[in-house]
């Protein structure tokens, strides 16, 4: 018995690439990569990651908090509807297509499947009929729940993630000089087990396995949710911006959850935790970008050296411990303040680089490194000129 559970619900599992957002999500997955490689080598004449690196970490980088929600989501029994998960499906494609991933949060997509489900209109295309339930604002009180605990994972992944695929894009200043801002633009995929009440999954697919609780009846859905993010860090360094930025939405989440359960005896404290998300992570977005253009630039040139605007993994400037915004006073010995100077200073001993580096706090601290043959010509650095 067990075991026909088993393969009935792997085949159900299998229906989650019926669902075009996931090819979808691919694709722009694959678009965002290769729109940051002709970036970077338009403003640094080289890459910094790999251009498949954002379809690599789609669901690399999520797939172990996908799996806790689906078991937090069947253990707990939060139960949404198919008309739900289809009005959900077309909001994520929608924002995921518009490119525009500063919306992209899954709280957008959630709240305007809920607002499609309010406004009650029905429809028929193509031999399919749209019904939505009347019981949509309890539907709320699980999509609530839900939602605001991967807007927490959102949070998560921004704390983690943004820095380090930060992409640096050069810009003039209003002195008109080359300065970097920092743009973090990712898609994440989450593949979450849900609860579908009654037998509407049996309807279209009758091989779907069922679980009886008490009267009712409940299909599984592996529910495709897609995390879109995008922020610019101009004047704060990408290692203190991002992990700031995700706390805050982190905080957000945290919000949504615990006003969606209060929807439990009133139900329609689940819309306005939808609607608490929507505003609040907008507000996180607009504060931030607003807080970015005001002041100076943290990596511009600097008069005491030259500064570091990207690092180029696995080189010998990686190895060094170089980091973004530090800024290099001397190479061998020799002042350096641009990058025709650090080239021809690291030439006098190229088989042995030692650097003098200004760190974050205004410390100074030595790095040295032994060049072999193989190794990146310019150190895998990548400075503001």
């Amino acid at each position: 018995m067990m075991q026909e559970i088993g393969l009935e619900l792997l085949k159900g599992i299998g229906k989650l690439f019926l669902n075009p957002l996931v090819y979808i999500t691919v694709v722009f997955a694959v678009l965002l990569g290769y729109v940051r490689v002709k970036r970077e080598r338009r403003s640094f004449r080289t890459r910094i990651l790999w251009g498949w690196t954002e379809v690599k970490r789609l669901v690399a980088d999520t797939w172990l908090f996908a799996l806790i929600l689906s078991v937090i989501s069947i253990a707990t029994g939060l139960t949404v509807t198919m008309d739900w998960i289809l009005a959900f499906s077309v909001a994520s494609i929608l924002l995921v297509v518009l490119y525009v991933y500063q919306i992209g949060s899954p709280i957008f997509a959630a709240a305007l499947a809920i607002l499609a489900m309010g406004l009650g209109y029905s429809f028929s295309f193509i031999g399919f009929d749209w019904n939505p339930a009347d019981n949509w604002m309890v539907v709320a009180v699980s999509v609530g729940v839900l939602i605001g605990a991967v807007v927490f994972v959102e949070g998560w992944m921004i704390r983690k993630e943004g820095a380090h695929s930060a992409s640096p894009i050069l810009e003039k200043s209003s002195r008109g000089m080359n300065a970097a801002v920092y743009l973090s633009k990712r898609l994440w995929l989450l593949p979450i087990l849900v609860l579908v009440p009654g037998d509407v999954i049996s309807t279209y697919a009758p091989y779907w396995p069922q679980i009886t609780i008490g009267q009712d009846a409940f299909g599984l859905v592996l529910l495709p949710v897609v995390i879109g993010f995008a922020q610019k860090a101009r004047r704060t360094l990408p290692v203190y911006f991002y992990p700031v930025v995700g706390k805050a939405v982190m905080v957000v989440g945290v919000s949504v959850v615990v006003i969606a359960l209060i929807g439990i005896w009133m139900p329609i404290f689940g819309v306005i935790s939808l609607a608490v998300g929507v505003v609040s992570r907008l507000g996180v977005w607009l504060y931030f970008s607003m807080k970015e253009r005001q002041g100076s630039y943290a990596v511009s040139p600097h008069n005491l050296g030259v500064m570091i605007a990207g690092v180029l993994p696995d080189s010998p400037a990686d190895k060094m411990g170089l980091v973004v915004g530090e800024c290099i006073r001397k190479v061998n010995g020799l002042s350096v303040t641009n990058e025709r100077d650090l080239y021809e200073a690291i030439q006098i001993n190229a088989a042995h680089c030692r650097l003098e580096v200004l760190d974050h706090q205004g410390e100074v601290r030595l790095r040295q490194h032994v060049i072999y043959r193989h190794d990146h010509h310019r150190l895998g650095l990548l400075v503001v000129r």
